[in-house]
């Protein structure tokens, strides 16, 4: 019987982990669509004219990983959680550059309760990963489910999955996450 792509690619963390640089090459396909997606989702929250494309985003967000080592990257779920991260690091770290050059104050956020009806380009990057620096002192569990739905565009099935943790608390912490963040943004 053929072992599926998330057992295989559990091995295949395994193994790159103990320190076979290879596993990482042959993991790479199995994991690039569900990258390309959380990429995706990122780039569709930020403005318009945003510089950085969907595959600049996951191969920067793959050097932070490997600068990181695989000792960091337990499973196929944490990868994904830990990338969305990083994709989310990047973007603020870019926000904050133009920022810098062009001392633009952003754009406002909203955080809908849909995520999927959420407009593209209506985030201020820099207020939200503030925001989000904040409920993490709070609630570092909070903050992930926001970072891994709305950042990285994942249902609460996904999001359960990733975190460990059931879909009804996804639900609660993502409710009183928004209304946390609508507070604290003023928005």
């Amino acid at each position: 019987m053929a072992s599926s792509p998330t057992s295989s690619a559990n091995d295949l963390f395994r193994l790159w982990r103990s320190g076979d640089e290879e596993a990482l090459h042959r993991l790479l396909p199995l994991v690039y669509e569900e990258l390309h997606r959380i990429a995706r989702g990122h780039l569709r929250r930020e403005r318009p004219d945003h510089t950085l494309q969907t595959t600049a985003l996951i191969n920067e967000a793959y050097l932070r990983l490997m600068d990181q080592g695989a000792s960091q990257v337990a499973d196929r779920s944490h990868f994904v959680g830990l990338t969305s991260h990083l994709m989310r690091q990047i973007l603020v770290d870019h926000a904050r550059t133009r920022l810098a050059r062009k001392r633009d104050g952003g754009q406002r956020i909203t955080l809908a309760e849909d995520v999927a009806f959420t407009e593209p380009g209506e985030v201020d990057v820099l207020a939200v990963d503030d925001a989000l620096t904040r409920l993490a002192a709070l609630d570092a569990q909070q903050a992930r489910v926001v970072e891994l739905r709305y950042f990285g565009g994942l249902s609460v099935h996904e999001t359960a999955e990733v975190l460990g943790i059931s879909e009804a608390t996804v639900k609660r912490d993502w409710t009183i996450a928004r209304a946390w963040l609508h507070r604290e943004i003023g928005y």
